[in-house]
């Protein structure tokens, strides 16, 4: 059993942008709602994903493999890594509070650093573990949510919340087969968004048939398109990139980086206002991812020595 890669500087920048990409999300999202249910926005989010990126790998003629192994691959990246979290956080959130299932994602980590230990691929060692923890208490403190009145009388849309974040930990794992199997980024995600939007097809029609929903505006439409293209066909190259250097455990950090940048998009698109907690918060992340890198900590402890 090896130990989590050490990320590059490469590698924390993609993981950046990759937050700020699905702390996007909320906002294209918040947007969306306003006239559609949930279910048909996650459809049509995978659905725009998938044409864009087999545009994108028929433009740059890139190999695509068809054989059973790739499939299965697809099918279990895009029931895992979307259709599976995707469905069970939407339901929570109709009765958990934003800031309550904020913290509740941030748990993403720790599964992916259990999920990964248990299965041999990737040894959790203290700094990483200690990294993370310190690293989702800066996301509490940060949201601010009052945690125990937010999960009063919420067990089943807490263990939701806690399945789909188990599920995206698994996905990591799941996902090594993409590497192994020498699939490019692009086509891996151009398949598992093909996969997610077949899964999620026909609960669509029978839960929410388009033919029963208003016609999209112009800022719905430009919702959709922002977070089919932007938070999800781009995200998702992203991610399959990151997990090919940085493997599964380091890959779902993000998940901590995913509420400072949507706190920072809100303040900087939508006016919103910091609280000091932001501040407090995003140190402690800040810290913890810190703490995950080690560079810093070996610094310190050099010039320790040398004192």
């Amino acid at each position: 059993m090896q130990h989590a890669p050490q990320m590059t500087s490469r590698d924390w920048a993609l993981l950046v942008a990759l937050s700020v990409l699905w702390g996007g999300s909320f906002f294209f999202v918040g947007v969306a709602v306003r006239e559609w249910p949930p279910l048909p926005i996650v459809l049509l989010r995978v659905a725009i994903a998938a044409a864009a990126l087999w545009g994108l790998v028929a433009a740059l003629r890139l190999p695509v493999r068809h054989d059973r192994a790739a499939l299965l691959t697809f099918a279990g990246m895009g029931l895992l890594n979307n259709a599976i979290p995707f469905g069970l956080i939407v339901w929570a959130q109709g009765s958990l509070p934003s800031g309550v299932a904020s913290i509740l994602n941030a748990t993403t980590p720790l599964w992916g650093v259990l999920v990964a230990h248990l299965a041999g691929a990737e040894r959790a060692t203290p700094r990483h573990v200690a990294g993370v923890l310190v690293g989702f208490v800066g996301v509490a403190a940060m949201v601010g949510a009052d945690l125990t009145e937010g999960l009063s009388g919420h067990a089943l849309a807490t263990a939701a919340m806690l399945l789909a974040t188990a599920a995206y930990a698994l996905a990591g794992l799941f996902g090594l087969r993409v590497r192994a199997l020498g699939i490019p980024p692009l086509v891996a995600a151009a398949g598992q968004t093909t996969a997610s939007t077949l899964l999620l097809l026909p609960p669509v029609l029978m839960l929410s048939p388009p033919w029963g929903l208003p016609v999209p505006s112009l800022a719905m439409a430009a919702a959709l398109a922002g977070l089919g293209l932007l938070s999800t066909a781009l995200a998702y190259l992203l991610y399959f990139r990151l997990l090919a250097s940085a493997g599964p455990v380091n890959l779902l950090l993000v998940t901590l980086l995913v509420p400072v940048s949507a706190i920072l998009l809100g303040a900087l698109v939508l006016g919103e206002a910091l609280a000091p907690r932001h501040a407090l918060g995003m140190a402690g992340v800040a810290a913890g991812l810190a703490l995950i890198d080690g560079r810093l900590v070996t610094r310190l402890r050099g010039r320790g020595a040398a004192a």
